[in-house]
């Protein structure tokens, strides 16, 4: 099993429970860890044997465009859309943070963090 790691994703979007979020937005850190079979890919050289992390930048990008009230929505539709399209995913990890919340006091970020795994397949006799 390996790692892969996408960190740092830097991205303005407008989440949040306050109509002003709605309308200024906020800027967001989003990280994401996903676990997968990386054997394969470390003798062939070849993208379609590992997971593509410009296929999860994707994912995040698109899913931090839909507005959503709570971080932990956003965060866990980024979750799922990674483990139910990429296969070789077996346990992702995403962290999505808000940069500068408006809560009422010097708070540099609120980060949010859910992980999951993919459930094991079950064989057919």
């Amino acid at each position: 099993m390996g790692i892969i790691q996408v960190n740092n994703i830097k991205l303005f979007a407008y989440h949040g429970c306050l109509d002003e979020e709605a309308k200024i937005g906020s800027e967001y850190r989003v990280d994401v860890e996903v676990k997968a079979d990386l054997k394969k890919s470390s003798k062939t050289d070849q993208l379609s044997d590992t997971v593509d992390y410009v296929n999860l930048n994707h994912i995040v990008k698109e899913e931090m465009s839909i507005r959503s009230k709570l971080l932990e929505e956003v965060t866990k539709r980024i979750l799922d859309r990674i483990l139910n399209e990429i296969l070789m995913v077996k346990k992702a990890t995403v962290s999505v943070a808000k940069i500068n919340p408006p809560i009422g006091g010097n708070v540099a970020e609120v980060v949010i963090i859910l992980t999951k795994k993919r459930k094991k397949q079950k064989r057919l006799a």
